[in-house]
C-alpha cells in the first residue's frame, strides 16, 4: 500500500504579498510532493464559506473571511505519499511565533497583532477534508 494522497494547500493572502509563493511552492517540491494543480485566484464569499463551514458563528470567522478576501490566493492541490501530515509538519505550528524553525510558519511567519493570525498557508487535514477542499477550489479535478 503506497498511502498516496492529495491535499489542498494554500498560499494566503500574506504569503502572495509578501512574494513568498515561490519559496513556499520550493519547499512543497524539496520535500518530493507532486505539484497536480496551481492557480492564483481570488477567493469569493462563496467559496470561503464552503471552505470555512465549520467556522461559520464562531468570532473569528468574519475576520478569517475578510482576511482571505484581502488579496489573491495561490491555490495548489499537492499529491505524495501522506502528503497531508506531511504538509502539516512542513507548514509547522498554527502560531508562527511557536512553530519550529525550519517549518514554513516557523521560518517566514511572524504574529502581526491582528484579529486572525496570519500564518501565510493552510493545508487539509485529513483525507476527507482534503476530498472535500479540493471539490470546492478545484471543482474540475474532482474526487
Amino acid at each position: 500500500m503506497t498511502d498516496v494522497q492529495r491535499s489542498l494547500v494554500l498560499v494566503k493572502p500574506d504569503g502572495v504579498r509578501r512574494g513568498l509563493s515561490g519559496e513556499i511552492l520550493r519547499r512543497i517540491e524539496a520535500k518530493g510532493y507532486t505539484l497536480v494543480a496551481v492557480e492564483l485566484r481570488d477567493a469569493t464569499p462563496e467559496i470561503l464559506a464552503a471552505h470555512y463551514a465549520e467556522h461559520e458563528g464562531k468570532p473569528f470567522y468574519a475576520p478569517l473571511v475578510e482576511f482571505m478576501l484581502s488579496g489573491p490566493v495561490l491555490a495548489v492541490v499537492v499529491e505524495g505519499h501522506r502528503c497531508i501530515e506531511g504538509f502539516r509538519s512542513l507548514a509547522g505550528a498554527t502560531d508562527p511565533t511557536v512553530a519550529a524553525p525550519g517549518t514554513i510558519r516557523g521560518d517566514l511567519g511572524r504574529d502581526w497583532g491582528l484579529a486572525v493570525q496570519q500564518n501565510l498557508v493552510h493545508g487539509s487535514d485529513s483525507p476527507e477534508s482534503a476530498e472535500r477542499e479540493i471539490g470546492i477550489w478545484f471543482a474540475d479535478l474532482g474526487a
